[in-house]
């Protein structure tokens, strides 16, 4: 099950059903949702949203730490703004993936980065010696928050999800280093 994490503006905790509304604002986005398929489909309602989340749920009960899926809420007032993932990558689940979701109105204030450096300090915390990031060579908000967590770019792939995806790769050293300045955009 995903343990919470605290950053200085975020807190990343376990996902509740009652959170369907406000992840529907970013599973629910064309925007954000295009990226994501085919391992997941834009959800269309709260109804539907209310289901994933409580596959999610049951499903963060079975994994093996330190993978699971979090909420990303705001400090300040509590609102769920995304959600951030730790997942083994298929097909093999040898590689461990870290991702991160926003709702649009957030974009740009460097939440996705804080998130994403959160999600991969548990990772190492927990003895991993890296984590990656995949993104359509098009996503380029992805590609741009992969490296300002302080991932490194190694290549392209079509390993994952069958699709050919550029891979990113943070090793504990790469954390240590401040997340580089610049606009935070995510998608």
């Amino acid at each position: 099950m995903a343990v919470r994490l605290e950053t200085e503006r975020l807190i990343l905790r376990p996902w509740r059903e009652e959170d369907a509304a406000e992840a529907l604002g970013v599973y629910g986005e064309s925007g954000v949702a295009r990226w994501l398929s085919p391992a997941m489909d834009l959800v269309p309602d709260v109804n539907a949203m209310r289901l994933v989340l409580q596959q999610w749920i049951a499903e963060d009960t079975r994994l093996v730490s330190p993978a699971g899926r979090w909420a990303i809420e705001l400090r300040e007032d509590h609102r769920v703004v995304g959600g951030a993932v730790l997942l083994p990558l298929p097909p093999g689940n040898e590689d461990l993936e870290t991702g991160w979701q926003l709702c649009p109105p957030v974009w740009g204030r460097g939440y996705a980065t804080e998130a994403g450096r959160a999600v991969a300090g548990w990772a190492f915390a927990e003895g991993f010696d890296e984590v990656l990031a995949v993104a359509r060579p098009t996503n380029v908000r992805a590609a741009a928050t992969a490296r300002r967590i302080g991932m490194e770019w190694v290549g392209e792939t079509d390993k994952y999800y069958g699709l050919r995806l550029q891979v990113f790769r943070l090793r504990p050293a790469d954390l240590r280093e401040p997340p580089s300045r610049g606009p935070e955009v995510s998608g």
